[in-house]
């Protein structure tokens, strides 16, 4: 028996010995938590899915790889800042676009860089909107089509065939979806969910959730577009996005794509495992 079949007897059973008065109450207090649990999903869900840090125009970045940071001004609101890693190899061979996952900004996620600087490749990191330094609100949308726009700028230096689209956890359906719509030499995905209300639903499985988020980034569909190669990574004890979840994914791979199983990985310390590595640099040196 399932430990939500044991929870739901159990919680029958206690029900059952009440007296029918304190049922009724109890009853009403459940469905009022039910209610507003639910309106704070449905009205706060940025709040809850995303949890970024912002930063002033003014501050700066401060990193030890060489870099240039980029700001790009779309309107009055949304301003795309960027960071322009270069590659620390003699020689550039290409460029990867990075998008990153759901929390903080650009400093998080840098210790990741020199991974792909060292085998020459430049990097292009962006901030999503109210991320850092980038301004403006946040969409699936807005998200869709800020992916492009660094796409367009790396394709003005770079052919399509040197240039690695790589995604890590909520930034992996972002980078599915822009592989779907573009050609590049690979595309790389480091824990990806098979779409966003799956993800929460696993966490609220009480809620309809797939009828309450604004967000659906369904990475399953866009997979199924993708001609450039893949390669997922995923560890077997993921807590936020299960490797189950990713695992779904598996049968939409064309026949040399990967799906890398890594043991005992869990969400952000999957760079600690030296398969994790060496996969990397065995992609990244093709």
């Amino acid at each position: 028996m399932s430990k939500d079949m044991i929870f739901m007897s159990f919680f029958l059973f206690i029900f059952a010995q009440m007296p029918p008065k304190k049922i009724k109450k109890w009853i009403k207090i459940i469905a009022v938590v039910y209610i507003l649990g639910g309106m704070a999903l449905y009205f706060l869900q940025d709040l809850v899915l995303f949890h970024p840090v912002s930063l002033t125009r003014s501050q700066r970045f401060i990193f030890p790889e060489p870099h240039q940071d980029v700001s790009i001004p779309l309107n009055k609101k949304d301003t795309i800042n960027l960071v322009d890693f270069s590659s620390t190899d003699s020689v550039t061979r290409g460029v990867v676009l990075y998008f990153h996952g759901n929390k903080r900004n650009i400093s998080w996620y840098s210790k990741y860089i020199p991974y792909f600087t060292r085998h020459g490749y430049q990097v292009l990191m962006i901030d999503y909107p109210g991320f850092g330094k980038s301004t403006g609100k946040l969409s699936e949308k807005k998200l869709y089509e800020w992916a492009l726009l660094v796409y367009k700028i790396a394709i003005k230096r770079f052919s399509a065939d040197s240039i690695i689209i790589y995604g890590k956890s909520m930034g992996t359906g972002i980078a599915a979806q822009l592989a779907s719509i573009r050609d590049c030499k690979r595309l790389i995905l480091e824990t990806p969910y098979y779409d966003f209300p799956s993800v929460v639903s696993h966490y609220l499985p009480v809620y309809p959730v797939r009828w309450m988020l604004h967000y659906e980034i369904p990475t399953h569909q866009y997979l199924e577009n993708v001609r450039a190669p893949v390669t997922i990574f995923h560890g077997t004890k993921d807590r936020v996005i299960t490797y189950g979840n990713a695992g779904r994914l598996k049968p939409l791979l064309k026949q040399k794509d990967e799906f890398i199983t890594i043991k005992g990985g869990r969400h952000n310390n999957l760079y600690q495992f030296k398969e994790m590595i060496h996969k990397l640099d065995s992609v990244l040196q093709r």
